[in-house]
């Protein structure tokens, strides 16, 4: 894997910063072109590299859902001095962010989640997930072998540096992580805009959807429903209009006092 793809970045400058979080087995590489366009347009971004990913396999041995939620902690606290943080996920990033909105509304003042991993697409995952406290995942199939990921631009997908393999234990991570972040949904109260690809092989476009309806607490959500591009939607065809769609909603959030109206915008 070519680790120098997939390094955290910093970039930009400005008094708001937005967080950007890869999703499972990825790495910033996925978010940089949002970061870039983010960047930008005056806001300063910090995109971690997440534990045990986007370097070896084996690290994925030492890494679980708690280290991650960790580092994601670690990022949004190192942001305390600017006048507002966003925060901005892809896939299992975006349930991760959707707990740090959740849990520290006084520091979030916009979420975006992109592709959120709220559903998986496929009978796959589900019998997976039906065998995760049984052990026979681990002792069956030790390791999940990768030769691609989701994407539809064959220019992007030939630069993707790909994890080859990592633990099937680590799924059980995956789907804590996503347990967790379901059940606080309720409690984020920033605006939200949340962005599927219709075209998604990895998670259910419709598990976007009805998650968008599980933010209750959120003042404002707004859904983006993109038709080009599939699962990796900041390295995609989608990847313009999304770098689009999030710079104008994080721009009207800038300085500005929440509103108090709920109700979710198409």
């Amino acid at each position: 894997m070519d680790t120098w793809k997939t390094a955290p970045f910093e970039l930009g400058h400005g008094e708001d910063a937005c967080l950007l979080l890869h999703g499972f087995t990825g790495s910033p590489w996925e978010v940089r072109p949002l970061g870039e366009a983010l960047a930008a347009r005056g806001l300063y971004v910090k995109a971690p590299r997440l534990p045990g990913h986007g370097t070896t396999p084996e690290a994925m041995l030492e890494a679980n859902h708690n280290h991650w939620q960790e580092a994601a902690w670690e990022a949004l606290y190192s942001l305390r001095g600017f006048r507002q943080v966003f925060v901005a996920g892809l896939s299992m990033g975006a349930m991760l962010g959707l707990r740090l909105a959740a849990r520290s509304p006084e520091r979030v003042g916009g979420l975006v989640l992109i592709a959120p991993a709220a559903r998986f697409k496929g009978p796959t995952m589900a019998l997976l997930k039906s065998l995760r406290n049984t052990g026979l995942l681990e002792r069956v199939k030790p390791w999940v072998r990768k030769t691609a990921t989701d994407l539809s631009d064959p220019v992007a997908l030939a630069e993707a540096p790909i994890l080859p393999a990592f633990p099937s234990a680590r799924l059980k991570d995956l789907w804590e992580v996503q347990e967790a972040a379901l059940q606080e949904a309720p409690l984020v109260r920033c605006p939200t805009l949340v962005a599927v690809a219709e075209q998604d092989h990895v998670v259910d476009p419709e598990g976007g959807k009805w998650l968008a309806g599980q933010l209750t607490g959120a003042p404002l959500v707004r859904l983006l429903s993109l038709q080009e591009g599939y699962h990796i939607i900041p390295r995609d065809r989608g990847g313009p209009r999304l770098a689009l769609e999030v710079g104008d909603f994080l721009e009207g959030l800038q300085g500005e006092e929440r509103g108090s109206a709920s109700g979710i915008c198409v």
